[in-house]
């Protein structure tokens, strides 16, 4: 047995069977109130062998190499997590807090990192729409290009799909109840018999897009354009379509009971045999539009 006075500042350590050679203020100065500390302050006796010289700790001697580099210079090794868990095993013995402290970060960490890069990508799109019945109901695809890509039958519900390109994409009865599409592009896009209601599709871009059957019913159109867009027979039923341009847009047959046009732009657009009963038309461009056989009984011109 001997006590702290008799020993030197150079301390050689048995932990386990593997043999380690540090100095007493490795042990002591970075957490001053660990074991380690209290072990080799003077305060407790150690246990060393008087003929090879090593103090002798019956603990994971693997780990205790990340503990020996952590008490000289700070630095939280780079470990799987299966390694953190044995690590902060180790730690709790030795009491080491600010070592557990830095692992429990880098754990946390790594889950949000996780989380974060749950949300796909197109390649992740790509495979998922190989399979079938896909399904991104819910989902974070704010900002993704999913420009030309064959998404037919998809349902997007209840998705944010913000600034999303779809431009020129094959969406034939794809469902986006109650996204949330905001500064979407659609340029061109098929979206013949999809389902919009409640969409929420302000400012989006639809230019050109075939809309022919669509559900539009309740969705927010404020500021869309659809400029040379295919509505026939679209469901347009209390859609809010203020502000929208809508100059030579196709609407034979479509929809319109109760949707708002407040200041919208209806130029040389093809109303015909359109359902507009009820339909405030003030403020309403309608230069050159085709109104043949629209029903307009109640329309506010």
């Amino acid at each position: 047995m001997m006590r702290h006075s008799d020993l030197s500042s150079l301390i050689r350590l048995n932990i386990g069977g593997k043999k380690f050679c540090t100095t007493i203020d490795t042990l002591t100065c970075r957490e001053p109130d660990s074991m380690l500390a209290a072990m080799f302050s003077g305060r407790h006796t150690v246990c060393q062998d008087a003929e090879k010289g090593y103090v002798f700790v019956d603990r994971d001697g693997k780990q205790f190499r990340h503990i020996l580099n952590w008490l000289r210079d700070g630095v939280v090794p780079t470990l799987t997590d299966s390694d953190y868990s044995e690590l902060i095993r180790e730690a709790e013995y030795y009491q080491l807090l600010g070592l557990i402290e830095g692992i429990n970060s880098i754990l946390n960490k790594r889950k949000d990192d996780e989380d974060s890069c749950a949300e796909l990508t197109r390649t992740d799109i790509i495979k998922c729409i190989q399979s079938e019945r896909v399904r991104f109901r819910g989902i974070d695809l704010s900002g993704l290009d999913l420009s030309k890509l064959d998404l037919s039958f998809v349902d997007f519900s209840f998705a944010c799909l913000k600034n999303v390109f779809f431009s020129r994409a094959n969406l034939h009865c794809a469902k986006f109840r109650d996204v949330d599409a905001e500064g979407s592009i659609f340029h061109n896009a098929t979206l013949r018999e999809c389902e919009f209601t409640g969409a929420n599709l302000r400012g989006a871009l639809l230019a050109g897009a075939n809309l022919q059957s669509a559900n539009l019913q309740d969705a927010c159109l404020i500021g869309c354009s659809f400029c040379g867009a295919n509505l026939r027979s679209a469901h347009l039923q209390n859609a809010d379509l203020t502000d929208a341009n809508l100059e030579g847009a196709n609407l034979e047959g479509a929809n319109l009971k109760g949707a708002k046009l407040s200041n919208a732009n209806l130029k040389s657009a093809n109303l015909q045999r359109a359902y507009l009963r009820h339909v405030n038309l003030r403020d309403t461009h309608l230069e050159g539009a085709k109104l043949d056989g629209a029903n307009l009984l109640g329309a506010i011109r």
